[in-house]
């Protein structure tokens, strides 16, 4: 939503300013949440390794900028920028929900019978 009204109303630079400050705002939670997320879902063994490959993958994706420079100048506006960003986000969503929602519940469904089975041979 913050894209969305960052895309539509930042021509106006006071707009601009306060809408950029609202979206870089939300981005705020990476450095708070990854870490935790991570050894949530991964396990705690290797979380500084898997946190960091996450903030190399925030860093690696700062290589489009080059790619939505190219966008905006052929299409004239940052518009499309814009647009193409806000469905990377709708995807990595959906992707959350359809891909790894799963893979955790199949991960819990592992541990609890490996759980079991260690109760029943001590």
């Amino acid at each position: 939503m913050g894209i969305w009204a960052l895309s539509v109303f930042g021509h106006d630079p006071v707009l601009f300013v306060i809408l950029s400050g609202l979206v870089f705002f939300a981005w705020g939670e990476i450095y708070s949440l990854f870490p935790s997320t991570c050894t949530d879902v991964y396990g705690s063994r290797y979380a500084t390794t898997n946190a960091g490959l996450l903030y190399t993958a925030k860093g690696t994706a700062s290589l489009l900028v080059p790619f939505a420079n190219v966008l905006a100048t052929a299409t004239g506006g940052w518009h499309s920028v814009f647009i193409v960003a806000a469905l990377m986000n709708a995807a990595a969503a959906i992707m959350a929900l359809a891909v790894l929602k799963p893979l955790r519940a199949a991960h819990d469904r592992g541990v609890s019978e490996m759980r079991a089975a260690h109760v029943q041979h001590p």
